[in-house]
């Protein structure tokens, strides 16, 4: 009998290795699950190096402008960093277009947002994005990518910014999508 279940076992081995052969040589299994992306820590990445290694359009702010204590923790780091020299101190504008209202020079998304703040405004046109909304601007907004030390204490000063919003709550986080065209009635 324990020979009977040994060849069952040899015969099983040698049929499994010819269906991964052909001609002596080993395929790839084409039904092997992909890798799960990695978990991001945002404590540790820099922005710069977020943005490299995210595709256009999927940076999302793991933080809500609801959460008191991230929110606290933005305007600090808000201030520490400097914005408050052309933002004004909560976000109303300086010499530089306020961050409270519903006008969006570039767009609200989370995306655009951290973009805009790692890369400067000329860096991100150099990216493809263009202007879509008007304020008045000294200058161009510098890349501060390279100053903010972590893309967690880029997605708390952009809670706070979300925070003291103070525009149409539809523009919040941009245009709001284009309604639907007319059915054809």
């Amino acid at each position: 009998m324990l020979k009977s279940v040994l060849g069952r076992c040899a015969l099983t081995l040698l049929i499994a290795s010819a269906a991964g052969c052909s001609h002596g040589k080993a395929t790839a299994d084409t039904t092997a699950a992909k890798p799960e992306a990695k978990a991001v820590d945002y404590k540790t990445i820099t922005p710069p190096d977020l943005v490299k290694q995210t595709p256009k359009g999927q940076l999302k702010n793991p933080y809500q402008d609801t959460q008191a204590d991230i929110v606290a923790d933005g305007q600090h780091l808000f201030l520490s960093y400097g914005c408050n020299g052309c933002h004004g101190g909560g976000g109303g504008g300086g010499m530089c277009p306020p961050l409270i209202n519903d006008t969006w020079v570039y767009g609200g998304d989370d995306d655009t947002l951290f973009r805009l703040v790692t890369l400067g405004s000329d860096a991100l046109q150099k990216e493809g994005y263009t202007r879509i909304g008007q304020e008045n601007v000294v200058g161009p907004m510098p890349p501060f990518g390279g100053i903010i030390k972590s893309a967690d204490d880029l997605w708390r000063i952009l809670a706070f910014v979300r925070s003291k919003y103070a525009g149409d709550p539809q523009y919040k986080f941009g245009a709001p999508p284009a309604p639907p065209p007319p059915s054809g009635e």
